[in-house]
């Protein structure tokens, strides 16, 4: 957030089809609402046209279509699916498909329809998380803001209006694929639906009230008939016939299992890495630790995991919820640009190769758990007719172990899981990487460090007379902007001083973990009437938490401290508001628009350092067909757009407390570019060096060749 000429406290907060996908390994009675020929499940797995399936699941979040062209789909379903994943899971927001109560958006990247055709072209299931509340560090959770205007309106909760338009978006989307014939009950790819996320970390702030709205959602959702089962996700007290699953890094030791016998043990989200927010160190999860739990809940009767991420991707435009930074789950198998990351994607291929290799005695054997030692056990699988597999358990994570099973010895390194074939062979150990490690490169191929390349226009304060709305209070933020801009203009006048001095306002901004904030750098005002205008952003709205729809943003209050006693409260005084900057307005990220405001050219030092200043230049597209990146290491806070296309926020200037910024470079998807002529656009909020920005290339090498390249 950034404050201009002011002392105040106020309040911040902080965007893609979201994909995953699903490996199956390959009968039985079933639950829910399907039929023979579909999907049903039992207590082992799900049930797809009757035969038992154990699923491996990889959420990918994807750019998915511009202009008539399937991007980064085709590719991304090709190497998941070469990972051994065969079913991809997507979330549907509501928030992208229904910006306006009653205008509904498929079209373009919005193309629910063609990007689940896409999937089914490549041989694929999908699991359609359809919410509408999904949280997933997208913006409001993908909720749309217009719901906070309707009257009486509770999110998330037993409440008429919320419960209404809930039912209402959720049958659209159900009726959408059924008029497409996309569930497996009507020959589709679709195998499961979800209704809600996570509710159950909410559940008890709404007491009475939220125990009677899951039992409804999933009325509702099981009411609409869609052939294939529900699932809801943290939600211990989900409804028959709606499975319970389980989310986070190692649900093989924390979930208890489902709520009845007769649901498969299913785990919705395996956190490949974690979110990053501005100020955030990345979090590394090691290709070893994710393979470990993996093979655990397998183990322990799972069926189902889904990665997430398994692809992050980047959160385009103002997507991502607050505070988050613009790529997502970069440490993923694919990382943000759809590259592999070596070991992470290899050693994941082989775990589920191996476990595909024993898929009849893990779906249908009898199990049976030996103990090995006291921090070493065997989870052994057996059946007459499917065979025999065993998976050997070491949890000491300080020292190898020798274990003997079955008149045999194995040697386990530390914390690790052995998996034997035939319940004899070693073929996987999950501490044991055979995968070598690779290392993205960023190779600079354009500097746009000429000043007369540059033009800039800077945006005007305004003052309380430019502005259209005055009360004799501070309006809240989103009220005035539901969430069309991040920016508000809070203005004021006729401050009156005896004389000159130094006074204090405050400016700064808030964090993932503050959301309140108070600050103060001194100002200068004059002797008689001031003019003060306070610029208020946004850095997205939340994803989660109860009674979201009663936060509050923006500018809470104001006051001059003239020496340590005397302060004048500006809180009460008469306030002007204008929403969002001259250069929205106009739109000047786009090509068309670029004439409709006077530009100048400046040299080198007049270009630098201006706050409030929106930037133009142009470049080609580089050579080849990899990814490509900008790199703004030299600028401070604001918005890039490539070609009219917002490549998102960047905040290079909040810094980890390492030191470095949470993210440099940026993606511009190839298929934003042309092979010349390609317009930037920056907006740059407190000043920054627009010479020192860079076009890149991405790439990767193996570890080897980066360490011969050195030598």
């Amino acid at each position: 957030r950034k404050k201009r000429k002011k002392m105040m406290s106020g309040r911040v907060a902080s965007c893609w089809i979201l994909v995953a996908m699903v490996v199956v390994l390959s009968t039985a009675s079933a639950g829910g609402d399907t039929a023979e020929k579909g999907v049903t499940y039992d207590g082992r797995s799900l049930i797809i046209d009757g035969q038992r399936k154990l699923l491996f699941s990889a959420y990918i979040r994807s750019l998915c279509f511009l202009n008539g062209l399937l991007m980064m789909w085709p590719s991304l379903i090709k190497k998941t699916k070469e990972g051994g994943i065969d079913v991809i899971q997507t979330y549907v927001f509501w928030n992208l498909h229904e910006p306006k109560l009653g205008q509904f958006d498929f079209s373009g990247r919005n193309d629910l329809v063609k990007f689940i055709k896409e999937i089914r072209s490549q041989g694929l299931y999908v699991c359609l998380r359809i919410g509408p509340f999904v949280e997933a560090e997208w913006n409001y959770g993908g909720l749309p803001f217009w719901l906070r205007d309707v009257p009486g309106m509770v999110y998330r909760t037993d409440n008429e209006p919320f419960k209404f338009h809930m039912q209402r978006f959720t049958s659209k989307i159900v009726n959408l694929m059924k008029s497409e014939g996309l569930y497996a009950s009507q020959g589709g790819p679709i195998i499961l639906s979800q209704i809600e996320n996570e509710y159950g970390n909410v559940e008890a702030g709404f007491h009475e009230k939220g125990a009677s709205y899951v039992k409804w959602a999933a009325q509702m959702a099981v009411g609409l008939q869609t052939g294939v089962p529900w699932i809801m996700c943290k939600q211990p007290d989900a409804p028959d016939p709606v499975i319970n699953t389980c989310n986070g890094m190692r649900c093989g030791e924390t979930f208890p299992g489902p709520n009845s016998p007769n649901k498969p043990k299913m785990w919705t989200e395996d956190w490949t890495s974690f979110y990053q927010f501005y100020g955030g160190e990345p979090y590394i999860r090691s290709a070893e630790d994710i393979a470990f739990h993996a093979a655990l809940f397998i183990a322990k009767n799972g069926s189902y995991i889904n990665y997430y991420m398994y692809h992050g991707g980047t959160n385009f435009g103002r997507t991502s919820s607050s505070y988050f930074i613009t790529g997502y789950y970069d440490q993923a198998p694919l990382d943000e640009y759809g590259l592999l990351r070596q070991p992470k994607y290899g050693h994941l291929k082989e775990l589920h190769a191996a476990i595909k290799s024993s898929a009849n005695p893990l779906l249908h054997g009898k199990q049976t758990v030996l103990s090995l030692g006291p921090m070493q056990q065997a989870y052994v699988f057996e059946d007459e007719n499917s065979g025999c597999v065993a998976f050997l358990v070491n949890n000491d994570a300080r020292k190898a172990i020798q274990m003997q099973f079955r008149n045999n010895a194995y040697s386990l390194l530390p914390k690790s899981i052995g998996i034997l074939q035939d319940c004899k062979t070693l073929i996987y150990e999950t501490a044991k990487v055979n995968v070598a490690k690779n290392m993205r490169v960023t190779t600079p191929v354009q500097v746009f460090n000429v000043p007369d390349k540059w033009e800039v226009f800077r945006e005007s304060i305004p003052t309380f007379s430019d502005t259209p709305l005055k009360t004799n209070a501070l309006l809240e933020h989103t009220n005035l902007t539901k969430d069309r801009t991040d920016y508000l203009w809070y203005t004021l006048s006729r401050v009156h001083l005896a004389r000159t001095r130094l006074s204090t306002l405050s400016s700064g901004h808030g964090s993932r973990n503050i959301t309140v904030v108070k600050l103060q750098v001194p100002v200068s005002l004059i002797n008689g009437q001031n003019n003060i205008s306070i610029l208020s952003g946004m850095v997205g709205l939340p994803d989660s938490g109860a009674y979201m729809e009663r936060k509050s943003y923006g500018l809470t209050k104001a006051q001059i401290s003239c020496g340590e006693t005397n302060a004048i409260d500006l809180s009460g005084y008469q306030w002007g508001h204008l929403v969002g900057l001259l250069g929205d307005k106009v739109r000047l990220h786009q090509w068309a628009n670029l004439k409709s405001v006077k530009r100048s050219t400046n040299d080198a030092g007049l270009i630098k350092n201006c706050p409030l200043a929106w930037y133009k230049t142009m470049f080609d597209e580089p050579n080849g067909d990899g990814p490509v990146g900008l790199n703004m290491g030299s600028m401070g806070k604001g918005e890039v757009w490539v070609n009219g296309q917002s490549i998102g926020r960047y905040w290079v200037s909040f810094l980890t407390p390492s030191g470095h910024p949470s993210q440099s470079i940026y993606h511009i998807p190839r298929a934003f570019l042309k092979p010349s002529g390609n317009l930037l656009v920056v907006f740059e909020e407190e000043g920054g060096d627009p010479l020192g920005i860079s076009l890149n290339t991405i790439s990767v090498i193996d570890s080897n060749q980066a360490q011969s390249q050195l030598s």
